[in-house]
């Protein structure tokens, strides 16, 4: 595609260009999403983040890094309480799915000031729902752990960590949230910044409230929640600084708590199949923590070691998705459907490079890499076992979360939304029952059956997403 006559000229990015491409994204260069060189546009808004991404995964990693010194209990506990999470993270993706998909829409038809506005509901939806359900899980985490299938052990180490994580849920929807907001303007290195910022202060402070050092006393596994809020909430301080002060593309001016119904309606509209789109597919993933959990703490603690490394290659291939639903959204708003279509397939070209050489390099060194997060030989032969197994399911992985961004990014967040009840719970949850603890005509696998269910759901929820995705039917949703 030619660049547009009124646009600088661009350069693809081949092999220097690539190189320039890094730097310019890395410098926060200002550009038009809409115009010019497709494939700078991509790698200008993929690289941060991409970046922004692996970042957040390191939140998981480094905690599980020094709690697993802590023994197979503090990391059956870590892992039962991320499950649970992992129902926070479908609330906040869904906020911020939606968000990213009015503000990319606005930015896209030159209404700055509008994308402000539909921002600023956003951030008082997080506030509302944050306060609200954290007080809650304050109340009852011990109950809550119980539930999951915890032992009293882990019960009795975990429930301060259950508290503070799910009790300040509200620092992680609004970094969720503003983020997206800085994403769906265009702002990805601002964005990059602010968990690179938090996960800097989460890695100093880990193993200090963790062990202690000197005068600070060690607070074992509730300093790692401790350590992780800090660092959090600081990154959402660095985030709304950011969008005081006329650093990003968006200003918010004036109060926070301003309601403007036609923009909250739009909000929350896009909201219920955002969250509950991925609420059904996290709730599926506690689903599969509780079947593991079935073949006791050894089983548990090797799942979430699996499934920590699993997030941490994971999140970087959904920061280039992160960059389609920014195209899609700011394309369509540009009335440019045809140039939206072309950034959704590139996307998806080299997210599937990425992902099946991350996947080799997993099925390699799956020993090796468990062994860094547990020293018990049995947690470190099933974790093992869940990497090379997971790592077969990469490609379609790939695929189909860039689908489904691109339906997010284009406000069609109800398709997701079906895709997902009927691959997650029409075929994952039974398939893992069936695969992991056996049906009439056959026996279990134990653990390792969650694991391959994982795999056949996630490949058939690629194949559908591509199939509606070629209908077409999202280039005429109006946000």
């Amino acid at each position: 595609m030619q660049p547009s006559p009124t646009s600088p000229p661009t350069r693809s990015i081949d092999a220097q260009g690539f190189l320039a491409g890094l730097r310019a994204a890395l410098a926060g260069v200002e550009f038009d999403y809409t115009r010019g060189n497709l494939t700078r546009a991509i790698w200008l808004l993929a690289i941060p983040m991409v970046l922004e991404m692996a970042m957040e995964s390191t939140f998981a990693v480094v905690d599980l890094f020094f709690v697993g010194r802590l023994g197979k209990a503090a990391v059956a506990a870590v892992g039962l309480t991320e499950a649970m999470l992992t129902i926070v993270y479908a609330i906040g993706l869904g906020l911020a799915m939606s968000t990213t998909a009015m503000v990319a829409r606005r930015i896209g038809e030159g209404d700055p000031a509008a994308a402000a506005v539909a921002a600023k509901q956003a951030i008082a939806l997080v506030w509302l729902i944050g306060l609200g359900v954290g007080g809650a899980c304050i109340g009852f985490a011990p109950q809550l752990l119980e539930a999951m299938g915890a032992s009293p052990e882990v019960i009795a180490i975990g429930t301060n960590y259950c508290r503070i994580v799910l009790g300040s849920q509200v620092v992680v929807l609004l970094l969720f949230v503003q983020n997206a907001i800085l994403r769906g303007a265009g702002d990805a290195m601002l964005a990059m910044k602010t968990l690179w910022f938090a996960n800097v202060t989460n890695c100093i402070l880990d193993p200090l409230l963790i062990f202690g050092l000197g005068a600070i006393p060690g607070l074992g596994l509730t300093g790692a929640a401790v350590a992780t809020l800090i660092g959090r909430g600081l990154g959402v301080a660095y985030q709304m600084r950011a969008l005081r002060n006329g650093k990003s593309r968006i200003v918010l001016r004036g109060s926070l708590r301003e309601v403007d119904a036609r923009a909250m309606f739009t909000l929350l509209r896009l909201s219920v199949f955002g969250i509950s789109q991925f609420l059904i597919a996290t709730a599926s993933w506690v689903v599969l923590n509780s079947v593991a959990a079935r073949f006791g703490d050894t089983a548990v603690a090797g799942y979430t070691v699996g499934i920590r490394i699993l997030v941490f290659t994971y999140l970087p291939a959904w920061g280039l998705a992160n960059a389609v639903a920014t195209l899609v959204g700011q394309n369509l708003g540009a009335r440019d459907p045809a140039r939206a279509e072309r950034a959704v397939w590139s996307a998806a070209g080299y997210n599937a490079t990425f992902m099946a050489t991350v996947g080799l390099a997993m099925w390699l060194a799956a020993d090796p890499l468990v062994g860094w997060f547990s020293d018990d030989p049995a947690v470190c032969a099933l974790a093992a076992d869940c990497l090379r197994i997971f790592s077969y399911g990469y490609p379609m992985y790939a695929l189909g979360m860039v689908l489904v961004q691109a339906f997010n990014g284009a406000g069609d967040t109800a398709t997701p939304t079906w895709i997902n009840l009927f691959g997650y719970w029409m075929v994952q949850i039974p398939l893992a029952y069936g695969l992991a603890l056996g049906t009439p005509l056959s026996s279990g696998l134990g653990a390792t059956g969650v694991f391959w269910a994982v795999v056949l759901s996630e490949s058939l929820i690629a194949v559908v997403a591509w199939v509606w995705f070629r209908r077409g039917l999202w280039k005429a949703r109006e946000v």
